[in-house]
């Protein structure tokens, strides 16, 4: 709630305010219906509090304000630890506008942006150089063309960017639509968040099964359809009517962590068939592996247990919450599974398969 207003000396064409809401203050509005007609000046700068001590005044475009906790819809109302900030009742327009203005969504929305231009141009970089110089197939522009695609749509082989980015993408239409005016939109990109996921972790086994098993073609086969049959099955989940409800929200996440933790099992697979612990590939393989699991369970533990801010409600709301570092590790995690599968295409084609691959 606006509390003071203060006229800069310069004469410029502000307003200086504190938006935040006192506990004896009651919102003038709820629901999802909309405010009141803004306030028409050209640009507000609003304080924003940071640690409780500095205030910063941040330029909002008009038709743009940033609300409490209490004053968003239900719909927004996910982390309680997340007092100010946010952004609330905007057409498409002025979503795609509030891209650049200090929300508690920026860092969430930039971080998987910049993600996505990451491995776009980690796509560009790796097709004209790094590929043709290990001398890679068709398969292998197949693979790390579906691979990049997936990472960027949200978040292998070289097939793990194209997906990465499909996953990115996904990310952030969500962050910046989510404060939609209508419900039924916000919701629909969550819908498409949720299946950035689901993409993003289809990238990082296509790369990793087709290089491990590259030698076997049989369980190679088995383990890229039961994939594709678990995200499949995923996104069928996702026509219930309740599946992005917040009752099943520890549901959903079951089910990602179910997806994500079946890599597991081809993986023990493969080091047996390939020798175990003694073999040369599986000691230079399986800490890569491991280190990818190492991020993603930590950046798991950041996303539910809502740590940091749960210690600091309020004082946490533009910079350093659990969902802007949930979403920074899932960068590096899959910059880290990119790199990875780049030394998995590397190695197969420096190491001819054996003759007589077995079939167990």
């Amino acid at each position: 709630m606006r509390s003071s207003y203060y006229k800069p000396q310069n004469g410029s064409n502000c307003s200086y305010t504190k938006l935040k809401a006192s506990s004896q203050t009651k919102p003038a509005f709820a629901g999802s219906a909309m405010p009141q007609k803004l306030q028409k000046n050209s640009q507000t700068a609003h304080y924003i509090e940071l640690g409780g001590y500095q205030y910063w005044p941040v330029l909002v475009p008009r038709g743009i304000r940033l609300y409490t906790y209490e004053q968003v819809p239900v719909f927004l109302r996910e982390n309680p630890y997340i007092t100010d900030g946010y952004r609330a009742y905007l057409p498409s327009r002025l979503c795609i506008k509030s891209l650049f203005i200090l929300s508690n969504e920026t860092v969430n929305i930039w971080s998987h942006l910049l993600g996505f231009l990451l491995f776009f141009c980690l796509g560009v970089y790796n097709m004209a150089s790094v590929l043709p110089a290990v001398g890679a197939s068709k398969e292998d522009y197949v693979i790390y063309s579906i691979g990049l695609f997936c990472f960027q749509g949200r978040g292998g082989s070289w097939s793990l960017s194209q997906l990465t980015q499909l996953c990115m993408l996904c990310s952030v239409g969500y962050h910046l639509f989510c404060c939609h005016r209508s419900e039924k939109t916000s919701r629909r990109w969550m819908a498409l968040d949720y299946a950035g996921v689901s993409i993003g972790i289809l990238g990082c086994y296509v790369p990793g099964v087709f290089y491990t098993f590259y030698c076997n073609n049989y369980w190679r086969q088995v383990y890229l359809v039961t994939v594709l049959a678990m995200i499949l099955a995923v996104f069928f989940a996702q026509i219930h009517p309740h599946y992005l409800s917040k009752q099943w929200k520890q549901l959903r996440s079951l089910i990602f962590c179910s997806v994500a933790g079946y890599g597991l099992v081809p993986t023990v697979h493969w080091i047996c068939i390939t020798g175990g612990f003694s073999s040369e590939l599986v000691q230079a393989f399986v800490p890569r592996v491991l280190g990818m699991y190492f991020i993603a369970a930590l950046a798991l533990i950041f996303y539910v247990s809502k740590v940091p801010e749960r210690y600091f409600p309020g004082q946490l709301n533009y910079l350093g919450s659990s969902h802007q570092v949930w979403h920074l590790l899932l960068v590096l995690m899959f910059y880290w599974w990119h790199q990875t599968s780049g030394f998995l295409m590397a190695y197969r084609h420096s190491q001819p398969c054996p003759e007589a691959p077995q079939h167990s």
